[in-house]
């Protein structure tokens, strides 16, 4: 698609939002909803299919999705992944490697709408739903979310504190969810009053406001031992987030890059999260 068509798609969406929230504002509301939890990436590509497929474990039937769980196994304890949007598995391959190599047993899966797991949308309550079956299913002592999953899990963690769980690694999360929203609407470019009527749909459906929904307050009463990782010019999710969350996280430890980006795939990260595996 053309670059020009891709900047203006989303603009002529947003002037839809803003003609309909005139004489229905909860229909603006509604289809602004499904445009932002619409998922349009994440698939499993051919070239990550022979690195998925050998680990395939079992697929989950939750609430209406069906889940593709993975498991490269080790002998030591279970390390759980959680990917970010439009992403899936695959993009753990490196850290999976390191991760067996230190013999960890690990497990992955797809969210819903991404990878092989059905569906066609994803939004953090739903995503979190998930990770809490997952949780009790394979009860492992570690969790490592990146970007929206990092989020997803300490948001998790905050509705349902986990006994079995003793450390929490977040990579390049957001941590407002208000801020999510305000890009949302500069990048459609829809007005003040759509904004209002979404943020009414999301109290009315999941009862928190868009300002409550923050992960610098899930992790207030977390007693989990946290390492979170953000590079300083991360382009996708603003690098005062994990600076707020460690902040307010008395058990976390904050590490800072520089230039390594928002996925952070490197060999020093990585190294890093097994050395905070192994300490005891």
């Amino acid at each position: 698609m053309p670059v020009f068509l891709q900047k203006l798609i989303p603009k002529l969406i947003g002037f839809y939002f803003n003609i309909i929230v005139w004489f229905s504002p909860k229909k603006a509301a509604y289809k602004a909803f499904l445009v932002f939890t619409k998922v349009r990436k994440g698939r499993v590509l051919p070239n990550q299919k022979t690195f998925l497929d050998q680990a395939k474990l079992e697929v989950l039937s939750l609430d209406q999705n069906e889940i593709q769980v993975y498991n490269w196994p080790g002998n030591k304890v279970t390390v759980l992944l959680v990917h970010g949007w439009e992403s899936n598995t695959w993009r753990w391959h490196k850290l999976i490697e390191r991760l067996q190599q230190a013999d960890y047993n690990i497990i992955a899966f797809d969210a819903p709408a991404h990878g092989y797991s059905s569906g066609n949308m994803l939004h953090v309550p739903l995503y979190a739903e998930t990770v809490q079956q997952v949780l009790n299913k394979y009860k492992p002592t570690t969790v490592i979310g990146h970007s929206m999953g990092g989020m997803t899990v300490l948001y998790n963690e905050s509705l349902h504190p986990n006994k079995t769980l003793e450390k929490i690694v977040t990579i390049g999360s957001p941590s407002e969810f208000h801020e999510i929203l305000t890009h949302y609407k500069n990048l459609l470019g829809f007005n003040s009053k759509v904004l209002k009527a979404l943020k009414n749909l999301v109290y009315n459906k999941f009862k928190f406001t868009v300002e409550e929904f923050s992960s610098s307050k899930f992790v207030q009463s977390n007693t989990k031992n946290g390492l979170l990782f953000h590079d300083k010019f991360d382009m996708i999710a603003p690098y005062h987030a994990s600076v707020d969350v460690h902040k307010h996280w008395k058990g976390s430890e904050l590490v800072s890059t520089e230039g390594l980006g928002h996925s952070m795939h490197q060999d020093g990260v990585n190294n890093k999260i097994v050395e905070f595996l192994n300490q005891e």
